[in-house]
Parts: structure tokens; sequence; C-alpha cells
């Protein structure tokens, strides 16, 4: 929380003195931009988001970072002819600034300027269309950032005006009340359409009343008859759930009788929420009416099919070899393609298939457990398409089935970004390609493999929360954590890590079949985990008509009005351009993708933030950097985010950046965590270095992973390639277990990369301020192809103190291309020669 000086904080004060007096039920012109999806260049912190601007309440407000070219925006929905802008400014104002309207939300028409502007309330006539209108800061007028409480957009809209029905949208649907008073004043009584007979509540603060509509509706006005018993003061709130409410209209000062107010959103729960009594008795009415829109802009509906790119199968599916071996002949080689494809294999016995697994191509079984889906026969990754080198084979994923391999022992010939979760092998599992070539993965997590796991070609690999019985060998690093049957701890040795538990892990969420419905179960955190979470499957069930199934073509606005009623979304596989920011900033939503969906932020926006609250879950999708620089990618929590969320944790699981190789791209920033207790399950964040687009400037990427928060956890942490540190970690109390990493093959000379008098960014920099920091299992490796000459000062930097741990470090020179002096700080020996042979150290300091 920022302190101000105290002159700003005494205009702060005066502008709220001054705030204009809520206007009477239904005397006003409603904005269009009224309960209106809401975006930001930036948000100060969690309290003060976009939504605050356009939400009708003129005690919440948006304000931005302390920077001057800093923009809101708000999406009308459809395009309006626009004739008035209302601006009502908090103390931070702006001094020079544009309103600007677009078609599309990224090619904007300047409406009118403003210069010399000085506060207060800003009422802008304008002339011009379009769906999306923002306020463009170009100077600040204080040393703050720019803050409304009001951004208001006057119009028509481009379909008309919606009407709102004079029709009670509520009569006879089903209610619930906080409580009532006794039998005879239940709250189906104020729905009922009988003026004669009323709901009447327990006589204490706070209670409400609530009505079922039966699906998502556009809301207009609220009619409330009450009783003698009334509410002096309560709020209109609406929800999709019935659990996450948004609040469409505060009253205070309320006098009872008959009131009408005019609203602005969409639910399918609306209810009244009474805070303070103007009597010694309860909360009493004799009749809620609610009224819908029967034009404009519909509610976005959740559930509904999977789209043209998941492929739902079952035992007795004609032809269902020749169906996994035709997305094979298209996906094998398709390193940089378009096509996406989900597998998704009913509960059942699968005989005789080979399912083998391309670029972009998933399988999941249907089931609750694994065992519910069983496959006699194989998932099968290898690397025939790349002459036995396993290197390249990324982006894919096998989860929630039983295999029992045809021969005794699945191949799952794995690099980066194919998790295999979630999965019983009755048999051995081999992680390297026929022929023993090179291989570089891998993660597996929560998965019983009743044999040996056999790596041989393999550089690394983690495993979490799993058990196994056995494990033949490793080249470099393999790190487990609470994995039964896991090798012993030999790093001075050999290649193992092992720690006996998992601190803090919770399971990817998924979709699965409760007998024909679809729903996505969502796993509980786990502490000091060891062995698999299932059968016992601690954790909930959402319906599919929670979420927004998200199919090729939808746009950013749709996904972001989803997010705005409270839907969850579930991106099926494809690729999506987006033309603005998602914004996640509900509590506990799920983002889960399938079958790799991909994300391409066009014209230099960040492609996804998530604001500083509890349990967001984002799982299986790729963010791919569009041609323009953003910023960042992948934002979590606001800058200067404090809150507490050890309790229920964000998750980032299987979710990957790529900047370059598809195209050219940018992007300064690919993953930035601000939120304290993030929990990142498996990423891999990768500049590219082969593919299209590729170049030291032409898919600039300075930083992978920036966290900022305090108690962050990664765990299977995979970050190549970047410009400058790959991993950048700022907070306290961060933890790592396992982290693999590769320097940028193309530094063009040492100066390229020297800074502060040291040669070469540290692939793991730990702020010098961090005071607690703990890692086990890391390596990073050169291979400067562009000048083999460089010799980097060290692979890892952190500061010398108690607090500050590193365990199992390593550093290798990849065939000579390139040398490391040191593994930590000036510790450790040097890297040398061609062999390619690690220098470690056990423990620093």
């Amino acid at each position: 929380m920022r302190l101000r000086s105290t002159g700003v904080a005494l205009a702060a004060m005066a502008a709220l003195l001054a705030l204009p007096a809520a206007h009477s039920a239904g005397a006003a012109e409603l904005p269009l931009s009224q309960g209106r999806t809401a975006t930001s260049s930036s948000d100060e912190n969690a309290g003060t988001a976009a939504a605050a601007a356009v939400d009708g309440d003129t005690a919440t407000r948006w304000s931005s970072a302390a920077t001057d070219t800093q923009w809101l925006q708000v999406d009308l929905g459809a395009t309006a002819t626009l004739s008035k802008v209302v601006l009502n400014w908090e103390a931070a104002y702006g001094k020079d600034y544009k309103i600007q309207a677009s078609a599309d939300g990224s090619t904007w028409t300047d409406l009118t300027s403003v210069t010399g502007g000085d506060g207060g309330t800003d009422t802008l006539d304008v002339s011009g269309q379009g769906r999306y209108v923002r306020m463009y800061g170009i100077h600040r007028a204080t040393q703050w950032g720019y803050s409304l409480w009001e951004f208001q957009v006057f119009g028509t809209s481009g379909t008309g005006t919606a009407s709102c029905d004079t029709a009670n949208a509520a009569k006879g649907q089903p209610a619930t009340a906080s409580s009532t008073e006794n039998a005879g004043t239940p709250a189906s009584a104020a729905f009922d359409g009988d003026t004669g007979t009323r709901w009447s509540s327990q006589a204490s603060d706070p209670q409400w009343v609530r009505v079922d509509l039966g699906s998502v509706k556009n809301l207009c006005k609220i009619d409330l008859n009450w009783e003698a018993a009334y509410a002096k003061e309560f709020q209109i709130q609406a929800s999709t759930d019935g659990q996450n409410w948004t609040t469409l209209k505060s009253v205070t000062g309320a006098s009872g009788g008959t009131a009408s107010y005019d609203i602005t959103g969409s639910g399918r729960y609306v209810r009244v929420n009474g805070t303070v009594r103007a009597t010694g008795y309860g909360y009493s009415l004799w009749e809620v009416a609610v009224h819908t829109t029967t034009s404009g802009v519909p509610p976005v509906q959740g559930g509904g099919d999977l789209g043209p790119n998941v492929i739902v199968v079952d035992p007795s599916t004609p032809n269902l070899q020749q169906k996994f071996d035709t997305v094979f002949a298209q996906q094998e080689s398709s390193q940089f393609g378009d096509g996406r494809y989900q597998f998704l294999l009913k509960p059942g016995t699968y005989n005789g298939i080979n399912a083998q697994l391309g670029f972009y191509t998933s399988i999941s079984g249907l089931g609750l457990n694994p065992d519910d889906t069983q496959i006699n026969g194989d998932i099968t990754v290898d690397a025939g398409w790349f002459n036995g080198n396993a290197t390249q084979n990324f982006w894919r994923s096998a989860e929630n089935l039983a295999i029992t391999p045809s021969n005794g022992t699945d191949r799952w010939a794995v690099a980066q970004a194919a998790p295999f979760r979630r999965i019983h092998v009755k048999g051995g599992l081999n992680l390297a390609p026929n022929g023993y070539g090179w291989a570089s993965g891998g993660y597996i997590a929560d998965s019983k493999i009743d044999g040996t796991v056999g790596p041989y070609s393999q550089q690394q690999w983690y495993t979490r929360d799993s058990s196994v019985g056995g494990w033949t060998n490793g080249v470099w690093n393999m790190t487990f954590t609470g994995v039964q049957g896991a090798p012993a701890t030999n790093f001075d040795s050999g290649p193992y890590t092992t720690l006996d538990t998992t601190p803090v892990s919770r399971e990817k969420p998924f979709l699965y079949l409760d007998g024909s419905t679809y729903k996505v179960f969502v796993p509980a955190k786990r502490t000091n985990a060891r062995g698999v979470s299932w059968p016992a499957n601690a954790g909930t069930s959402l319906p599919l008509d929670q979420f927004y199934v998200v199919k090729p073509g939808a746009t950013a606005a749709t996904i972001n009005q989803a997010l705005a009623q409270g839907l969850d979304l579930l991106f099926t596989p494809g690729v999506y351009h987006l033309d603005q920011t998602i914004d996640v900033t509900r509590a506990d939503t799920v983002v889960l993708g399938l079958g790799l969906a991909t994300l391409v932020p066009d014209n230099g926006i960040d492609a996804m933030h998530v604001a500083d609250v509890d349990g967001v879950r984002l799982a299986g999708f790729l963010i791919d950097a569009g041609p323009v620089n953003s910023d960042t990618l992948l934002r979590i929590g606001q800058p200067g985010a404090a809150a507490d969320h050890s309790a229920d944790p964000t998750t980032v699981q299987d979710v990957f950046v790529r900047v370059g190789g598809a195209g050219a791209g940018l992007a300064t920033n690919s993953v930035v965590v601000n939120s304290d207790d993030v929990v990142i399950d498996h990423t891999w964040l990768w500049r590219a270095d082969h593919g299209a687009g590729v170049g030291w400037d032409t898919n600039r990427a300075d930083y992978g992973l920036t966290v900022n928060g305090d108690d962050v956890l990664a765990t299977g942490l995979f970050v190549e390639h970047f410009n400058k540190y790959d991993v950048l970690w700022n907070g306290e109390r961060g933890r790592t277990i396992f982290f693999q990493n590769e320097k940028a093959y193309d530094a063009p000379n040492a100066a390229a990369i020297t800074h502060d008098g040291i040669v070469g960014y540290a692939a793991y920099k730990v702020a010098d301020t961090v005071t607690q920091h703990e890692a086990w299992g890391l390596g990073s490796y050169c291979n400067y192809t562009s000048d083999p000459t460089i010799v980097q000062t060290h692979g890892f930097q952190v500061p010398v103190t108690a607090g500050v741990k590193l365990h199992d470090v390593l550093v290798i020179s990849l065939g000579g291309k390139g040398q490391y002096a040191h593994v930590v700080n000036n510790t450790g020996a040097p890297t040398s020669g061609t062999d390619t042979v690690p220098s470690k150290l056990t423990s620093f300091p």
C-alpha cells in the first residue's frame, strides 16, 4: 500500500467529500459502459482494478502504476454511436490525456484531447463510433498514477438501446434466504407475484434473499416492495454460480416502500443483501421483481460441446487406431505448425492400440481415476522424425489413464514441455528414443510405474509425488521429491537428488465424465506429500456449465466477458490471437487448456494478467509471443502485491512460454510473479534457439522468470536461452526443486553479455537483498555457438548469507562451445575441454 504526502491525502479527502450524490433510482441515463468489461495498462494494486471505474460505485476506483503513459479501456459489447464521456477523477488525475475509440481494440481513433486538465469531473462531448473506448493518459498531474472513481461512456448502442422487459423474470423461480422469521414467511413468498405474502428474516444483520433465474441473463432493473421492516442499507448483487457475487448497486439511506433501481450486469442468481435494518425487526419484502434486457449483447453461456479438435472415443469407436495414426502423421514433425489435438478416452478397456503422439497432441482418460481407462497397448513418443534425436520432442502430454505395455515397457522419449501426469504404467517405462540417441526431458507427476524406469540417455529429469518400481540410471541431474522407490541421493558421485516429500503440491485440474456429464476435477492442496494423490482424490468437482468453453475464433473480448460473469475458462485445442489482455480477477478461477491451446498476444499487449487473489489455477496452455514486443506475457499479481495466499495458493502447471521459433517474437519478460505463495509446478520458458524468427535481437527476450513475491515455490523449472537472466528471484523465502537451463546459444560475443564486470548473466540469480532462499537439483549448460570462446563467469549468482542455500548444483559446457569459470559466484571448478563433463557443488555456501 503506498503512502501519500499529507497534501495529496487532504486532496483525496476533499475529493471524497465532493463526490456527487447518488442519483435517485431510475432518474438518470445509464452509461453504456456501466458493468461492462474493463481493462487497463496497469493496476496500482488488487483493490484498484479497472472494473472499479465502470461499476457505478463512486466509492471504488481504478488507479494505475505511477508512470505517464497509461490507459483504461471499456468494451461496450457492440459498436455504439458515442455522444459523451464523463471522467470522475480521484486526486491523482490526468493533466494531458485523450479519449479514443476503436472497433477492434487495437486500432484507435482520437475523439477528443484534453490538455492542462485540473481534475474533478470532466464532462466531454464526443462524436464517433466504436465498441471500445479508452482514456489514454499522456501526462500525470501528480507523482502518482492516474485514478478514476468512474469512467462513463454515453451514447446509443449500434443495435439500438436494449429494452428492459416489463415481465418479472424472477416470478415463481427457486428462492433461498439466509434465514426466515417463521415457516409462514419463506423466501419463495417474495417471488410468487402475490403482494399479500412476504419473506421476512430473523432480526439481525446481515441477511439476504436470492432467486435463481435458471440461466445467465442480462439484468436491467429490480423492483422492491418492502413491508414495514425494511432495509436502510443494502446491495443488489448478481452471480453466475451462487457463490461469487458482484454488487450492481449499493443503496444507503433507503426509506422503504416501493422502489425501482436501474442496474447493469448479468447473472443467473440475483440477491438483495441487507446490511443495516431500519427497525428492530428483521428484513421483510412483499415482492422482488427482476427485469432483464431483451436485446443487446447476450451473456456468455457456459458448457456446450468441446469443439472441432477434441476427439472423444470409447472402446467401440470404429477405426480407432486409424484416428491416432492420422493425427500422428500430421503432427509427427510439425514442430511449429498450427495443428492442436486432444484425444479423450472414455472409461473402459482399449485393446491393441498404439497411440503415437506428435507435436501439440494430448491424450487423457475421462475417468475420475487413472485405472478407469485401461489401455492394453502403448502410448508412444519416439524420435524417428529427427533421426533418433529426442531433444526436440516438445509440446505433448499424457494424463489420467492406465497402460499395460504390449512388450512390457512403454516408450516416452520426450524433451521439455511434455508432462506425464496421473498415469499408471503396469510395466516399465523407457525414457530414451529407439537407438538411445540424445534426449533432454522431462517431467513425471502423480504416477505409478510398477516396473523400472529407464532414463538411459536422458540428460535430466524431475519426478514428483509418484511411485516407481526401480530407476536404472541418470546422466547429469535426476531429481525426485515425494517418490516412493526413488534412488538415494548421490550427487557427489552421481546424478541423484532425492527429497522424501514435496513441501507443497496440488495436482493439475482435469476433465472427466460423471456418468454422461462432463466435469472438471480441481484437486486439493497437499503438504509434505509422498506418493500419488489417487484414488483418494481430495478436491472439488465443477460442472462444465461453469466454464466458458473457448473454441477457435473466440475473441479476447468474449473471453474477458465470460471471466467478468464469473465463468472459468476451458480452452479447446487451437491457436488464439488476442487483441486485449486476458484479465483473471476472481479468486479460485480455473483456466485450463486442452491439446496445448496456444495464446498469441497481438500488437504488443500482455497475454494474461492474474489479480492478487486466492487460488487461481492456470494449467495446460502455451503462450507464444507475437512480433510486437510485449512487456510481460504472463503476470501473476499486480506490482507490490502482498496478500497472504498460503492457505489457497495460485498454481501454474504445464503453462509454457515460447518466444520465436514459430516466427519472430518479442517479450521483455516471459513470466513475472508478484503474488506471494504461488506454486509453479512444471513450466518451460523458452526463447527459441531454432525455427523461424530467431536471432539475438530478432526474438529478444531479456528475462524468463522474475519472482517478486515471497514464499514462492517452483517444482520442475525449465528456463532457457534468455538474453539476460533466465531466472531473477527478488522475493524472500523462495524455493526451487529442480532447475534445467541452457544459456543463449546466440550471444554474439562476451561484450554483449558483460555487465557489472561479470561475463554472462547467471542462469539463476537471487537478488542481493534476499536473506532466505533454498534450491535443490540445479543445472545450467552453455552452448555458445556464435562465439565458442566465451567464458561465462558463473552459472548461478546468489548473496552469501546463511539463509541462502543451494544443494546439488552443476554447470556443463556442451562440447566445448563456451565454458564456465565457476559454478556459483566465484566458487566451483571451471568447466574445460569438449568432453561435456559437469562441474559440481553439493552445497553452497
